[in-house]
């Protein structure tokens, strides 16, 4: 069986990585699509990064999974978690929480117990699996931090490296963070990438590359385009590590993808003063989605809350649950929905949704016991103030469900699949090595 490599893109738009190929700039990614499957695929809802990368993981939505945003309430605890929307959402949630939910909780603790990783999966078929900073990566492997002081055992994959808090093995790889906007996270990953290739050391490694994402927030996803150049020379780098192209691939096949995309934001406002002066809602919101959990002593239901951003301009559509039943409703008009025997029974407007895969992508956001009652996508060029008060004004961002932020590149090298979802990544991962996917996956594909 020939061995894996899964290419992760943060933050890429699927038309953003077609015109990149052909382009002098990208010769690495454009070699890849010479000798592979382009295609496109939609990501899950919310399309932030925790949730994102959760769905690649364990091939699952967030009704599996349980991870529901950057940014929400944990009923259990009566807290807010904050997983890193911006430095001054994190001192506002609480730094020393946050890092300890980021680093540890999100995968120790948050993520689902039926979900499973492709690194639980395939190290329990006897492979070795491999991840460099990716941060869904719950595996059997225990680990230790190389921070002093800092006794807490992480459990990924065989060979895991987490920006230099984590790493199974030396490699002499730089300092992760010194110098974030200058590339330093993936100049990192490249040399931990190298280090894998050169000793052939994984059946299967995950290659999350973040830069892109990053200089996105900043320039939005067109002005980023010399920071896609640098993560074209990260992929080049495993060429080298591999002594050229045509012998990566030789040894691997290759799965290039993103998790979300980027849309450009022109208003920023706060999510919050849509329901001041009403006790007992509490809204957690960051990027392109927000959430609002009901509290006791509130006056409204997840409906009345909804009826209170009819008008809202920031707001394309707002969902929740009445029972059995998913609800949409924009500006006064709503559309019902519920899966029935694989397709769905609807009633009311069906344009209310007309985003790709949008009725199982809201379901599944909605079925998430993490999720608020009631959960918001932002209309086109908006983003909803974090925490912290933050946003990425005049840059790009996501979490919505519309197309900008929601559909990913999918190239394929050295097998063809049918992947047009992130969910169907894992189950495609796991066939390739012989392992059966976790039931919910195959009932997924099979719907």
């Amino acid at each position: 069986m020939r061995k894996l490599i899964l290419v992760v893109v943060d933050g890429l738009p699927a038309h953003l990585f077609e015109q990149a190929l052909g382009d002098p700039r990208f010769p690495a990614l454009t070699f890849l699509a010479e000798h592979g499957r382009v295609g496109r695929a939609v990501s899950t809802f919310p399309s932030l990064t925790p949730v994102c990368l959760s769905s690649l993981a364990t091939g699952a939505h967030p009704d599996i999974h349980r991870i529901p945003h950057l940014v929400w309430y944990h009923r259990g605890e009566r807290r807010i978690v904050e997983y890193g929307s911006s430095f001054g959402a994190v001192r506002a949630a609480g730094a020393r929480q946050s890092i300890v939910d980021t680093v540890f909780e999100m995968n120790g603790s948050h993520l689902g117990r039926e979900a499973v990783t492709v690194f639980e999966a395939l190290e329990g078929a006897g492979r070795i699996t491999a991840a460099v900073n990716f941060t869904c990566y719950r595996g059997p492997r225990p680990h230790r931090a190389t921070l002093p002081g800092v006794r807490r055992i992480a459990r990924g994959p065989s060979r895991f490296f987490y920006f230099n808090l984590f790493e199974s093995d030396v490699t002499g790889a730089p300092l992760a963070v010194r110098r974030r906007a200058r590339g330093t996270v993936d100049t990192y990953a490249a040399a931990v990438g190298r280090w894998l290739v050169t000793r052939d050391g994984f059946d299967f490694f995950v290659y999350y590359l973040s830069d892109f994402d990053y200089a996105s927030h900043v320039t939005g996803p067109d002005g980023a385009l010399p920071t896609l150049a640098r993560t074209d020379d990260a992929i080049a780098t495993l060429f080298d590590a591999a002594g050229d192209a045509d012998e990566l691939l030789r040894r691997y096949d290759i799965v290039v993808c993103a998790d979300h995309g980027q849309t450009r934001v022109g208003r920023a406002v706060t999510l919050e003063r849509c329901f001041a002066g009403l006790p007992g809602v509490l809204v957690t919101a960051s990027n392109r989605a927000g959430m609002a959990y009901l509290l006791p002593g509130c006056a409204l239901d997840a409906s009345g809350l909804a009826e209170r951003l009819d008008g809202e301009p920031s707001v394309d559509v707002s969902l929740f649950r009445e029972g059995g039943v998913a609800v949409a409703r924009r500006a006064g008009e709503e559309l019902r929905f519920r899966p029935v025997s694989g397709d769905w029974e609807t009633s009311g407007d069906r344009s209310l949704l007309g985003h790709p895969d949008a009725l199982s992508r809201a379901w599944a956001a909605l079925a998430n016991p993490n999720a608020g009652e009631l959960i918001v996508s932002a209309a086109e060029g908006f983003e909803f103030a974090d925490l912290g008060g933050k946003h990425h004004l005049g840059g790009g961002s996501h979490g919505s469900l519309s197309e900008g932020d929601s559909l990913v590149p999918v190239l394929t090298v050295g097998f063809e699949a049918d992947v047009s979802s992130i969910t169907h990544v894992a189950p495609v991962v796991l066939r390739r090595f012989g392992v059966e996917p976790p039931a919910y996956a195959r009932l997924a594909r099979a719907a």
